[in-house]
């Protein structure tokens, strides 16, 4: 079975590059750029990770991840944060509900590591 990956952000652009980079991990990408379409998408999609920005139209990605930890289909999926919010107390609270937290710009090697590691599959190279 292929690993799915919800990518959850505001910015189409940022969405498009991470795609393309996490191509080497042969996952299926689910997309959502706000909230609550994020909210469907992790219900609908049943997604094995999500990235997920902080900074979201509608309904912040803290609070959808705290959504999400609340739901018992839900609360299992792990969650990386991607955020140009870098503060101590942000990287706190998000890390109390997430896996990882990672400051924009990307490291997009250490990303796809990660991704790799948590979803125990092999990054197939080019």
């Amino acid at each position: 079975m292929v690993p799915r990956i919800l990518i959850v952000d505001d910015e189409l652009d940022f969405i498009e590059l991470v795609k393309f980079r996490l191509a080497g991990l042969h996952c299926e990408i689910l997309e959502a750029n706000d909230g609550v379409h994020a909210l469907s998408q992790a219900r609908m999609g049943k997604p094995d990770l999500i990235l997920l920005d902080i900074l979201l139209p509608d309904l912040d990605g803290l609070s959808v991840c705290e959504i999400l930890r609340r739901q018992p289909n839900t609360k299992k999926i792990p969650i990386i944060f991607m955020s140009a919010l870098s503060g101590e107390v942000t990287k706190r609270t998000a890390a109390m509900h997430a896996e990882d937290f990672f400051t924009k710009p990307l490291d997009l090697n250490r990303l796809e590591k990660r991704i790799a590691d948590l979803l125990h599959i092999v990054p197939l190279k080019n």
